[in-house]
């Protein structure tokens, strides 16, 4: 990140030193002329996870003013915004201690998702309380590195009954030449994803959820990743090559744009 902002105010070591206890949550999002797509969405789920992780309520307006207040101060309108929550308080001795929660707003240039498809492997793996965006991040990236040591772009998890469940960063749809299914596993379900899937409805393109087995994904034609930087095509994975990826692209963008970018605000 460029620049750091805790509590609104500009990150001090002693503000990065308690972040690195390494107990809280975050959300990341792309910013376009000070707005995002499913920014109401992003705001629930750190708001969710602030009362599952610390038992406290996460004050969504005064966020809205510090991450407004952060972009300002950097003078940028379009942006990479990563916004953590976790509590300088927090003791790992006594975790059951009532804690109020500190929030640290990152903020950065933006990104674009990568440009061409993409190879992945797959691994079996499982998140520690998948359903929450925390930020044990460490076994994403190292198996990661690992799949690109292997010669591919990135890792998809598969659970220990051999479901695809989510890759090292992001969602995963796929076409099966009618509709677009998602794989049902444990897994974060993102921002994305759930936009992805309400614009899917605006267009009335069918989809659906499933099991999918690691071994049966060459009954699929396309595959796409999603995530807050946005959508890229999976060429293959492991020996799973993918000839439609290009065309699942081209429906799931079209369903992202009857999204409308939200102002950053309650």
């Amino acid at each position: 990140m460029s620049r750091l902002f805790c509590n609104g105010q500009p990150a001090d070591a002693a503000a990065l030193g308690a972040a690195l206890v390494n107990y809280g949550h975050f959300t990341s999002l792309q910013v376009r002329n000070g707005a995002a797509q499913g920014w109401a969405l992003h705001l629930q789920r750190l708001q969710q996870a602030t009362h599952e992780l610390f038992d406290t309520t996460l004050d969504g307006a005064q966020l809205c003013v510090w991450l407004n207040d952060a972009l300002a101060q950097c003078d940028m309108r379009d942006a990479s915004v990563r916004i953590t929550v976790f509590s300088r308080a927090f003791d790992f001795r006594q975790p059951l201690h009532a804690v109020p929660v500190d929030v640290l707003v990152g903020i950065a240039a933006p990104v674009a998702p990568p440009a061409t498809a993409r190879a992945v492997m797959s691994l079996r793996y499982q998140r520690e309380l998948a359903h929450i965006k925390h930020v044990g991040t460490f076994p994403l990236f190292h198996h990661r590195r690992h799949a690109m040591r292997e010669g591919f772009d990135d890792v998809v998890f598969v659970d220990e009954a051999g479901r695809v469940s989510e890759g090292s960063t992001w969602n995963l749809a796929f076409w099966d030449g009618a509709q677009v299914v998602w794989p049902q596993a444990a897994a974060l379900r993102g921002v994305a994803e759930r936009l992805l899937i309400a614009g899917l409805d605006r267009l009335g393109q069918p989809h659906t959820s499933c099991e999918i087995g690691v071994d049966a994904l060459s009954r699929f034609g396309g595959a796409v990743a999603c995530n807050a930087t946005g959508l890229w095509p999976v060429a293959r994975i492991d020996a799973a090559r993918f000839e439609q990826s290009d065309r699942l692209l081209q429906l799931l963008q079209q369903a992202l744009g009857q999204t409308p970018w939200q102002e950053l605000q309650t």
